[in-house]
């Protein structure tokens, strides 16, 4: 076998244990922060305040307003309050919102963001903003959004619901996937997905068991980083474009989405990426076919099983579909609007494909 790639690492710190929040204050000597911004979600202030409570007088604030999809209104009042407290960097707790929103300021003003993930997300270990504006998100990568330091806590994901923790752990595995098929893929970034899959797929059935099991938490979130790494390395393709328009214009739950199309996404590529399939079935145990595989997975862990139960009507198919192929961008099987069409068809009534990857009549 011969290799030809190129690989840059993140310039990143990651402190991962139990416990492992209590390291934030030497975190933020490291980068030399002093005034700063907490982030989160409405709902999320009691994780918001530990951290709060962590900083001591370094927080001048805490912010909970941190919305899926990153919404420019939002973005623009946080950035705002940034400059009028004259802080100088933010801490964002939470999932993919708070993390996001923290991007939106890091874009905008240029400053450090540590990140404290309670969910498996992933959006704290890639330098990929997004911001929705007038129901159509916009995405980019801008190294000056990529956290200086990320800490992992599997203690903080315990009051993560089941639901949401199955949602969230198969939208990490969609980085995986995708990462694995990607073009500007590399040896070490497929071990790394291949490994993160591998992690979650263990982890899932054991949380949806027993939800506070620690072991299932800590390999979960294990999973979740490497499943994040592996999306900030490489390039986003189909699965990952079907979802930011999905939920930037329909405004649909973003780790529900991710579960839903994954399968479907999968299945469509994977006649085209042998090697992504073959490393797939190796992380989830199966001789052949892991789309199926994951299909059956989130069937198994109770999870959405379609786009029209997450709110999505049927008029919406062609719109999405157009949304999706108005740009170029690289997915290993070619893409025109009706594949599109008739994936997102399948996956809105919840119908599973045929072998060959093609939705089914």
């Amino acid at each position: 076998m011969t290799y030809d790639f190129c690989y840059e690492a993140l310039p990143m710190r990651v402190r991962f244990g139990a416990g492992a929040l209590a390291s934030l204050p030497g975190e933020l000597d490291e980068i030399g922060l002093r005034r700063v911004l907490v982030l989160c979600s409405p709902g999320q202030e009691d994780t918001g305040e530990l951290v709060v409570s962590a900083l001591g007088e370094r927080c001048v604030g805490l912010r909970a307003d941190a919305v899926m999809h990153v919404p420019a209104q939002v973005a623009e009042h946080a950035q705002a309050e940034v400059v009028s407290l004259g802080a100088d960097g933010c801490v964002a707790v939470g999932g993919g919102s708070a993390i996001g929103l923290g991007k939106a300021i890091a874009l905008k003003h240029d400053l450090p963001i540590v990140a404290v993930p309670t969910t498996y997300a992933g959006s704290e270990m890639t330098p990929v903003w997004g911001l929705t504006t007038d129901g159509r998100k916009e995405t980019g990568r801008d190294p000056k959004v990529l956290p200086r330091s990320v800490i992992y806590d599997p203690d903080l994901t315990l009051s993560l619901p089941v639901g949401m923790s199955v949602t969230s752990g198969i939208n990490a595995m969609a980085h995986a996937v995708e990462a694995l098929y990607a073009p500007d893929a590399t040896p070490i970034i497929s071990l790394m997905a291949e490994e993160g899959v591998r992690a979650l797929a263990a982890a899932l059935p054991v949380i949806v068991t027993d939800n506070a099991e620690a072991s299932g938490r800590s390999q979960a979130l294990y999973g979740a980083w490497l499943c994040g790494a592996a999306l900030g390395a490489t390039t986003m393709s189909l699965h990952h474009k079907l979802c930011h328009a999905l939920g930037g214009s329909l405004n649909l739950p973003h780790s529900e989405t991710h579960t839903v199309v994954l399968p479907y996404a999968l299945a469509f590529n994977e006649p085209y990426a042998p090697d992504a399939a073959a490393a797939l079935s190796r992380a989830l145990g199966v001789s052949a076919d892991p789309a199926d595989r994951l299909w059956q997975l989130s069937r198994e862990l109770h999870a959405p099983q379609s786009l029209a139960e997450l709110g999505m009507r049927e008029s919406d198919i062609g719109r999405i579909a157009e949304e999706v192929t108005s740009r170029s961008y690289g997915n290993p099987r070619p893409i025109t609007y009706d594949s599109v069409h008739n994936l997102l068809a399948a996956a809105w009534a919840g119908q599973w494909p045929v072998a060959d990857g093609s939705p089914s009549a």
